[in-house]
């Protein structure tokens, strides 16, 4: 079927109308954009009290009251004016945006597709003034509070095509209250108000970031999140980023703001995502509200109209900020963090850390402390492991004395203490308390002063020994070169010119990550040596996903992540194995270690090592009390 020819036209200038309806068509794609345009106008303008109200999921009437500075009546016309804005006025002001709103064409374009009116009073000001349609509309006086109030009425009435592909009334409010709870949760000192049809249906008082986030995430990620409060140059990164074990589905739950602004950047989506990786369950999805702070002159905001994409000026080092900040974070994942505030630590301390906290009088090693062969059994003849660790035993022994009761011993039968009957232990110092027996060979029971506490014991082993080999590994190579095995027969592959390009531009990053890759021709790479440790796989594999990581983020986690991978499987093969007896003080030493362990609280595969049922929930099961 042959394509019909098009009619020919003369060139000729598009009317002021019809060029603000196509802009309307980047700007306006639903009443959501509406929404989040007037409510980052409403910030800018200093409110501190912003009411939104919806008809018809926005379709029929979106009206946003704030208390800001408000208009003065001689700019109003301008304000409906494409291209008129009091954000920027030169290309250093562009380069240097701190408002979320800057284009200057948001009100014009919504006002070239719906019916728009606004009615704004300066503190100054006697009384309120009104402009209702466009530019070309005159301002008259009206009644107001101090602020502004737009309103959008009947959008799309004057283009019924693009009124089509809207859907229903319900699916269109949702995205609006997306939008809104998004700015509502960058912006916990600012009281929001939500209406839809008349009905109340959220309202959120001005409150600190904690508050906020409770009540826009849910109680769920309230009750099972870690504060992140670091701060590197330029850069500041805060917020809160949920734990491995409250992980969704869906990446419903996850808020990433630049200076303020809400922005669904890849880049930091594979920060975040890449601290997690050692501790999250398959397709599992963390939940986190984080706040990225830097100068405005290092991010351009100006890429989309709907400025949801930003681009950093050196992309690598914000990645790599990120990364690191939420992993020390998710490092504190154990035992010994429940219940406080991690504070932030340095990588040097981060590899310190369970040298540290050890205890040498009640500390077993296991793996016999990663000795260079690991032996057939998980604990080799003759070690700790195997033997009763001297100083538990007699600490527990001394348990009875040190937590007797205050009540008489007259009104209690005395009940002899043995191995199997562990005292409460301290909780700050022993949070995982004292082992009590051994269940179907797989779990651990111990005691502590909330109740009783369950230990998978195959994972946590698996999560001591993972963090070890990590260490020892990272001690090894620290200070020297990347160790690199060349290829007898260099591995040539086909690449496109994308490829070809990252890989003759980064040779730099390239030999530092322990790659040599060479341009042979336009179509054609040659990988000539790879790292040591990845000298196994495929070579033509790795360095596509190298070059891909190097192009896309300036540096490469594969490395990492490859490695990872292979320390995992030898932590998991090594780890104590299911229907394993342990003896009372093997058990006490795995639970001595998990609290010297970094992400203890989570295998490698991100599934839980260790539950607490406090007192009260065990009386519930027997009604105790009621």
């Amino acid at each position: 079927m042959n394509a019909p020819v098009p009619t020919h036209r003369p060139i000729q200038q598009l009317p002021d109308q019809l060029i603000s309806q196509i802009a309307a068509g980047e700007v306006v794609e639903r009443p959501s954009a509406v929404v989040k345009e007037l409510l980052e106008n409403a910030l800018d303008a200093g409110a501190t009290q912003i009411t939104v109200r919806l008809e018809e999921g926005g379709v029929k009437r979106i009206a946003i009251t704030d208390n800001g500075r408000g208009i003065p009546p001689e700019e109003m016309p301008l304000a409906l004016a494409r291209h008129a804005t009091s954000k920027i006025a030169s290309l250093t002001d562009l380069e240097n945006v701190a408002t979320l709103g800057f284009r200057g064409e948001a009100l014009a374009s919504i006002a070239s597709v719906a019916a728009v009116s606004i009615t704004s009073r300066t503190p100054n000001a006697p009384h309120a003034w009104e402009i209702v349609g466009s530019h070309q509309g005159s301002v008259s006086p009206s009644s107001g509070a101090f602020g502004t109030t737009i309103d959008v009425q009947d959008l799309y009435f004057n283009t019924p095509a693009r009124r089509k592909f809207l859907k229903s009334e319900q699916t269109e409010y949702g995205h609006c209250a997306e939008v809104v709870r998004r700015i509502a949760l960058a912006r916990p000192d600012v009281s929001f108000t939500l209406t839809h049809n008349g009905k109340a249906i959220d309202h959120w008082n001005v409150s600190d970031m904690a508050k906020r986030s409770a009540h826009i995430v849910g109680s769920d990620f309230a009750e099972a999140r870690l504060p992140v409060d670091e701060a590197a140059g330029p850069l500041y990164l805060h917020g809160f980023i949920g734990l491995p074990t409250a992980s969704k589905a869906r990446a419903d739950g996850q808020f990433f703001y630049v200076n303020g602004r809400f922005v669904r950047d890849k880049l930091l989506l594979h920060a975040v995502r890449s601290a997690y990786q050692d501790v999250l369950h398959g397709d599992r999805f963390p939940s986190y509200v984080l706040s990225l702070d830097l100068d405005p002159a290092l991010v351009d905001v100006n890429v989309h109209p709907s400025k949801i994409e930003v681009r950093f000026r050196d992309s690598r080092a914000v990645h790599q900020f990120v990364f690191h900040a939420v992993q020390r974070t998710l490092a504190q994942t154990s035992a010994t963090a429940h219940g406080s505030v991690p504070a932030p630590i340095t990588a040097t301390e981060v590899k310190g850390t369970a040298s540290a906290w050890q205890r040498p009088h009640e500390q077993t090693s296991f793996g016999a402390q990663l000795s260079s062969t690991f032996s057939p059994s998980p604990f080799p003849p003759g070690s700790r492991w195997d033997a009763p660790t001297p100083g538990v035993a007699q600490r527990t022994e001394s348990y009875g004395a040190l937590f007797a009761s205050p009540e008489p011993a007259a009104s209690a039968a005395p009940a002899p203490l043995s191995a199997s009957s562990a005292p409460m232990p301290d909780e700050e110092e022993y949070p995982l308390g004292f082992a009590l027996a051994q269940l179907h060979g797989i779990y651990v029971l111990a005691q502590n002063r909330k109740g009783l506490v369950l230990v998978d014991m195959h994972a946590a082993h698996e999560r001591i020994l993972y963090e070890q080999l990590k260490n020892a590994l990272d001690a090894q190579i620290e200070g020297r070169e990347m160790q690199v095995q060349q290829l007898l027969i260099p591995m040539t592959f086909f690449a496109d010119a994308v490829e070809v390009g990252t890989a003759h531009e980064h040779q730099e990053t390239l030999k530092t990550l322990g790659f040599d890759i060479a341009v042979m021709s336009p179509t054609t790479l040659a990988v000539r040596a790879v790292p040591t440790l990845l000298k196994n796989a495929d070579a033509q594999t790795l360095a596509r996903d190298v070059l891909r990581d190097v192009r896309e983020f300036g540096g490469s986690r594969v490395l990492i992540e490859r490695r990872n991978e292979l320390l995992g499987t030898l932590a998991c093969h090594t780890a104590v194995r299911a229907n394993r007896i342990l003896t009372v003080p093997e058990m006490n030493a795995l639970l001595r270690q998990m609290e010297a362990t970094e992400r203890a609280d989570q295998c490698n595969h991100g599934r839980p090592t260790w539950v607490q049922l406090d007192i009260s929930a065990l009386d519930k099961l027997f009604l105790r009390g009621q």
